[in-house]
Formats: C-alpha cells, structure tokens, sequence
C-alpha cells in the first residue's frame, strides 16, 4: 500500500482544439492547468508546446520558455519535457527545447511506430482552426521515427545535463529497444518505464497486454531494477489506471492522453483528471507520491539543477 506517483500529461501534440475548449493552447493555460494539475496530486507534469494563435504543435524553446519558468515557481511537480513533439517534427526540433533548459526529466519513445489520429476527424462538426483537418486526416501516413541512432542521440545528447527519461514503450518490441540500450550503457538501471496502450499504430488497450507487458518488462530487467507506470488513451485511460495500480505501478493521466472525465462527459481540465485518479488511489488504500517522493524513487536530480 504505497506512493503511487502521478503524472499528468498537460496538452500533447495529438489532439486539436476543436476536440476540447478544456484543452490548453497558449502559454497561460497551459501554465495554468499545469499548476493545477500539481496542486490536485501529480507529481510529474509532462509538457509539450503550442503555438498560441492557433494550437499546433510547436518545438519553439521561446513558447516554452513562456511557461516553465510560470510552473516552477508555483510548484514543486518535476517537470517533464516531450523530446516526442510531433511525428511532424525532426530529432532536432524535439530536441531543442530540452537542450535549452535542462529538465529533471524528458519523454523518450522507444520505437518508431505509425501513429494515427485519423478517425477522429469523422466526430468533429466544426473546425476551430485551418490547419486541424489535415493533420488529423494525414496521420494515416504518419511515421512516428524513433530509430536507434534517433535514441542514442536523444540519450547522449542530454547526458551531461543530469536529465532522465520517462522511456515511453508502446509496444512490447520496445521494451527490448529499452534492454539493448541498457546493454549498451547509455540507461543505468532505477529508469522509468511508461507503458502505453490504446494508440492506433502501438499495443492495443487489453487489459492481457498490460499483463504482457509487465511480465516482459520483469523479464528483461528484473523486478527491482526499474519504476514503471501506464497511460492509456481515451476511454481506458482510468481503468487501465486502476489495473497499473493493483499490480504495483504508477499512472500518468491528462488530456494528453484522453479528453473526457467520463464515459461522452469531456473533462473541464487537467486537474479534473488528476482528482478523480486520486480518490480511486485512496479508495485502494494509495496515497499520491510527493514531488520529493517522486525524485527519491527516481532518481532525479532536483529542480535547482534545470536551466528555467
């Protein structure tokens, strides 16, 4: 019956803002709900940019220098920078931001996957903003590129800024992605592991594949060598919470990962999703990590050693 921690995936660069008046675009809100989604419970705030005009996906160090200073000094969440963006954005791009500031943590994909919006064009009636339509629709055609020397450079690149990585697996070859790269030497063991269910393009939302996953993920590394947690999209996000709970794992929420609080019920924010993880946490007998937690199981370098 421990600490279980939270993160909470504040805007991502999946879904549009014509899915979701709740879902922040400029700077503020996302500041805002990153505050708020701290103060609610989460531990880690996982943070991507947009551009303020019109919502699209930005790796512009200057839109996130807008926020990250705003978050660390109304908080103490780690704070997680994406080196994902978008699967429209070269390593460079995504990489760019993380460079500039020097996090405690950064996401790391772990493979190259298709990585498709696509049918939830068909749900949306009104379109906010010209450019949503074709992203969503050409995501049929999108390849989300991980390759391995994309890896060993997103690794090598930040290793001497101190930062460490939410290694995001969605699906079970990853993992082994994630074993050679222990092999290598470029990841030393007490990582973080983030399962990933339910996108269209990685390991389907079944409740077995979580189990999957796990089992692998014990085989590979050894039950004591790593910290794991899961996130899944859309209508699963909280059941597959639960799950990760019951065997042991953290959870990550946001509307990065799902817009809605419950089932056709959109989520009025963030900190929403955040509240409701924390009261099942409590019912099963959890309390929500700290953020001091969270970098003592981690292994985190503190917030007085980032760059913002």
């Amino acid at each position: 019956m421990g600490k279980v921690i939270i993160s909470c995936a504040i805007t991502g660069s999946a879904h549009t803002p014509s899915m979701s008046d709740a879902l922040p675009i400029t700077p503020e809100q996302i500041a805002e709900q990153s505050i708020a989604a701290a103060r609610a419970g989460a531990a880690i705030i996982h943070l991507h940019a947009r551009l303020p005009e019109d919502g699209r996906p930005t790796p512009d160090p200057d839109v996130y220098g807008r926020f990250l200073p705003v978050i660390k000094q109304a908080t103490d969440a780690v704070v997680n920078i994406t080196t994902g963006g978008s699967a429209t954005m070269t390593v460079p791009e995504r990489l760019a931001a993380a460079v500039r500031f020097r996090p405690e943590m950064c996401s790391l994909n772990m493979g190259t996957i298709n990585f498709a919006l696509f049918p939830a064009a068909a749900k949306i009636a009104a379109w906010k903003h010209g450019w949503e339509r074709d992203y969503l629709l050409g995501s049929d055609d999108f390849v989300f590129r991980n390759t391995f020397r994309d890896i060993a450079t997103i690794l090598e690149t930040l290793a001497d800024a101190g930062t460490r990585f939410e290694h995001e697996c969605y699906d079970v070859g990853h993992l082994y992605n994630l074993a050679h790269f222990l092999d290598r030497g470029l990841i030393e063991p007490g990582f973080f592991v983030q399962m990933i269910f339910g996108i269209l393009g990685g390991i389907g939302a079944d409740p077995d594949n979580l189990i999957f996953m796990k089992q692998t993920a014990d085989r590979l590394f050894g039950r004591d060598t790593y910290q794991w947690s899961v996130l899944a999209a859309g209508r699963h996000q909280m059941p597959f919470a639960i799950q990760a709970a019951l065997l042991g794992g953290h959870v990550r929420v946001g509307l990065e990962d799902s817009l809605f609080i419950d089932r056709g019920r959109l989520a009025a924010s963030n900190a929403e999703q955040v509240e409701k993880v924390v009261r099942i946490l409590a019912e099963m007998g959890h309390e929500p990590a700290t953020p001091a937690d969270a970098r003592a199981m981690l292994g985190l370098k503190g917030g007085d050693r980032v760059d913002f």
